[in-house]
């Protein structure tokens, strides 16, 4: 018998409570992988290269307050501003939804092309978009999603705005971060306010990510003072500014995060000490026969490195798959987009979170350990010899 067959047969001497253990820390590294990438998601909006050199300027009392149209002349005078559109969140419904999971933004098509740098239109053309003031752009996501083609009518229900949209398929975009939104023509939106003449934002593109902060520094300073301050960001700071209204996201799951690693520590301890308490009297016999403790230390550690590292796959390989297949197999259409009505379109588990999850199963195994092992070495052979199985 070799050394591996016989940490082996030890582990899995009583199999149903070597399955149970192995389940538990197979659950809980896959809840703990889910909640990283979760945390992950909430707190860092991906970024393309492009996006460096984008900026979003809004009204400085608060996003929900409008801008005058008037501002773009003098915006576009501002040096180092490459182009610059109105961007206006309409926040539509699409049919019977109650919470449509991709946004709609109004903007100008013939300043727009300019800002979405990385994006390639696959669909349709962009020209006719730009041309007919009552089509869409609408992202390649959201057309497999709801089975559409270029030329099909989408209705969109007002919710900010008393207003209803029926755009037509004109285009269809990719390659973006977050291919699911739709762009319309802005003048449509303000004819039907009344012709309003104010904006949500302005989404603008600087000559380079290195005159950015020169940039937004103007735009403050231009808009200073006036009835209507803007207050201008780098487009990855805009995104952020939505994530500080969930509160402390890292704190939340940090702390669920650490019950979950408790609870298994104790789960996998409790195994262990049961485990080797069961065989006292085995281990004194290999003390007779001459065993030093710490080869008996280290078939205790290994049998618990095999139990903790087995769970450990399982669960971190599991929720590597089901995630990153979610979008593919749906169950009765259930993807990750309906489960959280949109919020979070991507659910992506890098090998950064798969190494904590496996640093922290492999940290399990030797935690779990240590009781058992100071068991063994303070149990002498009589006392072991006395112990029934």
């Amino acid at each position: 018998m070799t050394l591996a067959s016989f940490v082996l047969k030890n582990a899995l001497r009583n199999k149903r409570r070597a399955s149970l253990t192995i389940v538990s820390v197979a659950v809980s590294c896959a809840l703990l992988v889910t909640l990283l990438t979760l945390q992950r998601e909430l707190t860092t909006p991906p970024e393309s290269e492009a996006g460096a050199r984008r900026i979003i300027a809004r009204n400085k009392v608060s996003l929900m307050q409008p801008l005058p149209y008037k501002q773009l002349a003098q915006i576009q005078k501002i040096p180092g501003v490459k182009q610059v559109t109105p961007f206006t969140f309409f926040g539509g419904l699409y049919r019977d939804e109650t919470a449509t999971g991709w946004a709609q933004f109004a903007v100008d098509p013939l300043r727009f092309k300019d800002l979405i740098i990385e994006g390639r239109i696959s669909g349709g053309s962009y020209e006719d978009f730009a041309k007919d003031r009552n089509s869409c752009l609408l992202g390649r996501d959201t057309m497999t999603r709801y089975k559409l083609k270029v030329g099909d009518s989408i209705k969109l229900t007002g919710t900010f705005y008393p207003v209803n949209m029926e755009l037509r398929v004109a285009a269809v975009y990719e390659g973006t971060v977050d291919d699911r939104n739709c762009f319309f023509h802005h003048t449509l939106l303000d004819e039907l306010m009344g012709g309003w003449g104010t904006v949500g934002t302005w989404y603008l593109c600087a000559d380079s990510a290195e005159v950015v902060n020169d940039v937004i520094s103007r735009i403050n300073a231009t808009f200073a003072n006036t009835s209507a301050e803007v207050r201008a960001e780098t487009e990855r700071a805009f995104q952020l500014s939505f994530v500080s209204m969930f509160g402390n996201v890292k704190l939340l799951t940090g702390a669920i995060s650490l019950v979950v690693i408790f609870t298994l520590i104790l789960v996998s301890a409790s195994t262990m000490s049961m485990a080797i308490r069961e065989r006292l009297r085995e281990l004194a016999v290999l003390k007779t026969l001459g065993f030093p403790r710490r080869e008996l230390a280290g078939f205790i550690l290994a049998e618990s490195f095999a139990l903790s590292g087995v769970g450990a796959a399982l669960g971190i390989g599991g929720a590597w798959a089901f995630w990153t297949k979610m979008e593919i197999v749906t169950f009765g259409h259930l993807t990750l987009q309906k489960l959280t009505s949109g919020f979070v379109p991507y659910f992506e588990v890098t090998p950064r979170i798969m190494g904590i999850g496996a640093t922290v199963a492999a940290t399990l195994g030797i935690v779990a350990a240590i009781t058992p092992m100071i068991t063994m070495a303070r149990t002498s052979v009589v006392d072991g010899l006395k112990t029934l199985d």
